[in-house]
């Protein structure tokens, strides 16, 4: 794998997230207690033997910045191996912004054609899942592709999301459907790409066109070998709310394949303050603990049911968390309920207040595409006052004070916006 270079595109803005982006990047969103969710293609990358990793980065970039660090977390710093955070190219009166993937890797083909690599392989950083990237390359070179897709079957009525392929039997595309409404096949692309680089550098400096799956994709079915390689373990893409909740409970549930523990995702502790720095876990006398994934320096005193908690996260006697995801250093004061909740870091859940409960048919007003299943978001630092009542399907919005809730209650579906 010495002679393949990856490029981790990590710059979309990733707005479905709502208020989860509105301070960093998608991909450095919390997920799973401990981890980030670029966290598994990097692992992923250094766990296959890839020595040479560039991150295409853009929006909102400097928590991804400092996660990612040197790339010492995993193993990807010293005189073979590096990882390098390229944002968008200067011009003359402003940035270049990247206006797709193929155009961001137009951007840094000097990155790509800097070292005597054979092949491209190019990634995303925002999807959870654990992969083994060198039978895929083995696959590709065996059938002397000039691009291969990773690519795995997904529901039916999930196929408009995603670019589709139909394969023949030997597994080469013959077509391509971007997005589809009505699609012919339910393979899906993983947006992983491995590209011949001579065919790849070729094709960037021959077109304009900006996108892998809506553009270069499709034409080099022309006049190229593309192959769609089969995966067949776990994959998600948590690019919505639904999405990134659904992803954190599989975590909690053995049938699910998702296991990052033992496909030895790493993360960067440092970023948070250092791991050893975090005493571990404790549970008080008379509390519960039910399905759920605690992380070090939380301090459980009453019940937690089918949660996710990250580090330092303290539940209060008398508080219950229910399937919700609450991020580092959290507190759920005394008596609070907290059901089907995604809580930002370092927000206060006051004494005796009831969130996330009401009716999940009424989805969020300001954003009924990014909040309608019945979940409630609270940005980072908010604070939610004594006896205040939020419904279901609401937003609250990072920093929230007292006085920005009136009459102390929310109604399913409304929003706090600062």
């Amino acid at each position: 794998m010495r002679d393949v270079v990856a490029v981790l595109m990590a710059g979309g803005v990733g707005s479905r997230l709502n208020i989860l982006v509105r301070h960093r990047a998608k991909p450095a969103v919390p997920f799973g207690g401990m981890y980030r969710i670029i966290d598994f293609t990097l692992s992923n990358v250094t766990n296959c033997g890839l020595s040479r990793v560039a991150i295409l980065t853009q929006y909102k970039p400097l928590s991804l910045m400092d996660h990612v660090g040197d790339g010492s977390a995993w193993d990807l710093s010293g005189r073979t191996r590096s990882v390098k955070i390229l944002p968008p190219k200067t011009g003359e009166k402003d940035w270049d912004w990247y206006k797709g993937t193929a155009d961001a890797v137009r951007q840094n083909l000097d990155f790509v054609t800097a070292g005597d690599y054979k092949e491209v392989l190019i990634l995303s950083g925002d999807h959870i899942y654990c992969m083994d990237y060198a039978p895929l390359v083995r696959f590709h070179r065996d059938r002397k592709a000039h691009v291969t897709i990773g690519m795995l079957f997904v529901p039916w009525e999930e196929t408009q999301s995603f670019g589709v392929g139909i394969v023949d039997e030997q597994d080469r595309v013959i077509d391509w459907q971007e997005k589809p409404k009505k699609a012919r096949s339910n393979l899906a692309s993983m947006g992983i790409y491995v590209f011949n680089r001579e065919y790849l550098v070729r094709t960037l400096h021959e077109t304009k066109e900006e996108d892998f799956g809506k553009h270069i994709i499709p034409k080099a079915l022309k006049a190229a070998r593309v192959y769609g390689y089969p995966f067949h373990g776990y994959w998600r893409d948590a690019g919505t709310i639904e999405a990134y909740w659904a992803a954190n409970m599989d975590l909690l549930d053995p049938q699910s394949a998702l296991t990052p523990h033992l496909a030895h995702v790493k993360t960067n502790h440092t970023t948070e303050s250092m791991f050893y720095d975090r005493p571990p876990m404790r549970i008080v006398n008379g509390a519960a603990v039910t399905n759920s994934l605690l992380s070090p320096h939380c301090t459980i005193m009453g019940r937690v049911q089918n949660s996710v908690l990250s580090p330092g996260v303290l539940v209060e006697k008398g508080a219950l968390v229910k399937d919700s995801i609450v991020m580092h250093d959290s507190i759920i004061r005394q008596g609070a309920h907290v059901e089907r909740c995604i809580i930002d870091k370092e927000v206060t859940i006051g004494r005796k207040a009831v969130v996330g409960l009401g009716n999940p048919s009424i989805g969020n007003l300001a954003y009924p595409n990014h909040v309608y299943s019945g979940l409630t978001l609270i940005g980072k630092q908010a604070l939610i006052p004594d006896n205040t009542r939020v419904g279901t399907n609401c937003i609250i919005s990072s920093k929230a004070q007292e006085q920005d809730f009136h009459k102390g209650s929310l109604g399913d579906g409304q929003t706090i916006e600062r």
